[in-house]
């Protein structure tokens, strides 16, 4: 894998975050944020040469490293701040884990696939990003860990797990794709209370699903 990055690769990464923008997400610490994390660096290397452009591309277990804009969107939607305590529900390669480090969380992070949870390892230890790994199921969250200020979930599920939705904050924020594998909802939640959610859909989007249990 290129461990480098380039002039090259910081022109092209200005190229796609323009674009990000024009698509309609504003929140500029959101772009800035994408824009210092080296995308080349959590690819497999035959797709390194598209790494800039905005589309979703195949990484390791089946799974995919999501589309620069969906990143943003949801991370957008998350409306993260300095300290927040994040937990990211499928950590991939790791790059949408990275761009949450680079606004300043504090990021707990749950993958299911061992070949993945080892590789996010491997690209975001060169890289200076210290996130909280575990290899578990993302539908259990982190129980001993809660409360969350905000959670993402990064695959789709049917509905929301309960589960998720009581280890989050009052006053937190949980974004999460919703629905089947004909496409889903961007669901947006805020923990108002106890047992009181406040609930808002952005759009249709396409993810992997969100499976139960650990895979080896």
């Amino acid at each position: 894998m290129e461990q480098e990055d380039s002039f090259r690769h910081k022109g092209l990464r200005k190229k796609l975050i323009d674009s990000v923008r024009l698509k309609g997400v504003s929140n500029e610490d959101v772009l800035e944020a994408m824009g210092r994390v080296p995308r080349h660096l959590f690819m497999d290397s035959s797709f390194i040469n598209f790494s800039y452009n905005d589309k979703a591309f195949p990484i390791a277990s089946g799974q995919t490293i999501s589309q620069p804009y969906t990143v943003a969107f949801q991370t957008e939607l998350l409306e993260v701040k300095k300290h927040h305590k994040v937990l990211e529900i499928g950590t991939g390669s790791g790059y949408q884990t990275a761009v949450l480090l680079e606004l300043g969380a504090r990021v707990y992070t749950i993958e299911r696939q061992r070949q993945l949870f080892l590789d996010a390892q491997k690209n975001l230890g060169p890289l200076n990003y210290k996130p909280i790994f575990f290899y578990g199921d993302g539908y259990e969250g982190l129980p001993s860990y809660q409360p969350f200020d905000r959670i993402l979930v990064t695959a789709a599920a049917p509905e929301i797990p309960q589960l998720l939705l009581n280890q989050l904050a009052i006053g937190g924020v949980l974004v999460i794709p919703e629905g089947g594998r004909e496409g889903q909802k961007m669901i947006r939640v805020v923990k108002e209370s106890t047992d009181n959610f406040q609930r808002s859909e952005h759009g249709h989007f396409s993810f992997v699903p969100l499976l139960k249990g650990k895979n080896n």
